[in-house]
């Protein structure tokens, strides 16, 4: 029996290599289209969800799964672990963090034995996923809950986030970006670049182009890691060329310990549209 089964989240955008490496288990939001539901990334893809978002975006939508996909990952995980440590996306984006605690409740009488924790990452996309690793690869090396519960909340204080946006106007139907680059991006047509702080999106500057966009986001990098190692992981929203040329640029420009592409998950391309580009990272101790 393992000491301590990790369970993320979709949005955290890990690749499905790295999720079945260390036996992370993914329970996912719905993505709603036409009435039908799929399950992000398992049921749809980012690109075929993309698809769909840029089709209908106003028949298109996202829900946390229901307190039971926890409660019955919490149960089967059990059968094989001492302990789960659940990892979510910022509480302050979704309400996935609470439903996995309220699912934690429901099964606390039946799997008295087994201890369950929730940790919100505070942060989300393959930042999140940094969080989720931190963890699992703590729990891949033997260590007990505590030590796994640390290796995350270390991390979450060292994991930057960055991206630029290909268009604005799903931002103004959702309202989940801050309002002042909602704005600017309506009045002068430009491409917000944004970071992430305190559980959520912070407007960081603006660009006119793209690829001046990408310029940005590389040199926010620059000014956070300097010469230091670096974890990166490197976000496309549909955007798979122009991500691997981002990808080309980091790892020429940077000392990467690790960098990982990754598809930038549409459950968060519900509010950013596709086009997204985005650097997740952090810097060697």
């Amino acid at each position: 029996m393992s000491k301590v089964a990790i369970i993320a989240d979709s949005i955290a955008c890990l690749p499905r290599d790295m999720v079945e490496r260390y036996g992370i288990y993914l329970v996912t939001p719905n993505i709603y289209f036409d009435g039908r539901a799929y399950r992000d990334w398992l049921d749809i893809s980012p690109a075929e969800a993309y698809q769909l978002l840029e089709k209908a975006p106003d028949r298109f939508s996202t829900a946390a799964p229901p307190p039971e996909d926890f409660a019955q990952a919490y149960r089967m995980l059990s059968k094989s672990a001492d302990s789960i440590l659940c990892i979510t996306l910022s509480a302050k984006m979704s309400t996935l963090y609470n439903t996995a605690v309220a699912a934690r409740e429901q099964v606390k009488g039946e799997l008295a034995s087994t201890t369950i924790e929730v940790l919100d990452s505070g942060i989300v996309t393959g930042a999140e996923g940094f969080v989720v690793l931190a963890a699992a690869r703590a729990a891949a090396e033997g260590k007990g809950l505590v030590e796994a519960i640390e290796a995350a909340e270390e991390l979450k204080k060292r994991v930057e986030l960055v991206f630029v946006l290909e268009t604005i106007r799903h931002a103004y139907r959702t309202g989940r970006i801050p309002k002042i680059a909602t704005q600017v991006g309506a009045w002068l047509s430009i491409k917000p670049v944004l970071s992430w702080g305190n559980g959520v999106a912070h407007f960081n500057g603006m660009t006119r182009s793209k690829e001046k966009g990408v310029d940005l986001l590389l040199k926010v990098m620059r000014r956070k890691v300097g010469t230091k190692p670096v974890h990166v992981a490197v976000h496309h929203a549909n955007a798979q060329e122009e991500g691997e040329r981002l990808m080309g640029r980091v790892r020429a420009q940077f000392d990467c310990i690790e960098a990982w592409l990754t598809e930038f998950s549409p459950v968060m391309g519900y509010c950013t549209g596709s086009g997204v580009l985005g650097l997740a990272f952090y810097t060697e101790n």
